[in-house]
């Protein structure tokens, strides 16, 4: 079951690979994600008659907050999701337990990515804030996109590994 092992770090990897580059990408391109993060808090591209509009939180420095709440968040995620790949592998060939202990970190990792781009983005951004109702600034079919590849692997990585002769029975 080596296979099975090496497709969960694989795919735990993608995850981590993928954090680490959404993190980059918000650093470097600061500027950018910054307008995406002020405009969902500022609510300026909900519909015009929409009254949940008390909700908007228009403070530059909480806009600021916000955002490197959202890179630590996914850095947290790739962290994580790295340190899991690394338990996981040096577990590879070890005992079914001692592979199933070393997924603590991946699993953590997949389910702080899962909550960051389900609830952060999905629930607090979209419905909250309502940028569901944004046609510039919307979110939400990239996070579904990232949650729900994050929630399979999450569940994939988290079946019980078995002994080799236990699989095969």
């Amino acid at each position: 079951m080596i296979v099975l092992r090496l497709a969960k770090i694989a795919l735990v990897a993608a995850t981590a690979f993928f954090a680490s580059l959404v993190a980059f990408g918000n650093i470097t391109d600061y500027g950018s994600n910054f307008e995406f993060v002020k405009h969902v808090l500022d609510m300026d591209t909900i519909f015009p008659t929409s009254t949940i509009r008390y909700r908007a939180l228009t403070s530059p420095w909480i806009h600021t907050l916000g955002y490197c709440l959202i890179i630590g968040a996914e850095l947290l995620t790739a962290l994580l999701c790295w340190a899991g790949v690394y338990a996981l592998l040096t577990k590879l060939a070890a005992k079914a337990s001692s592979f199933n202990r070393a997924k603590n970190w991946a699993i953590g990792g997949l389910t702080f990515g899962f909550l960051t781009w389900q609830v952060g983005f999905m629930s607090v951004g979209g419905e909250w804030f309502g940028m569901w109702m944004s046609t510039e600034w919307n979110g939400i079919e990239s996070a579904f996109r990232f949650s729900t590849t994050i929630i399979a692997v999450l569940i994939f990585v988290a079946l019980p590994d078995k002994e080799p002769e236990e699989a095969v029975r």
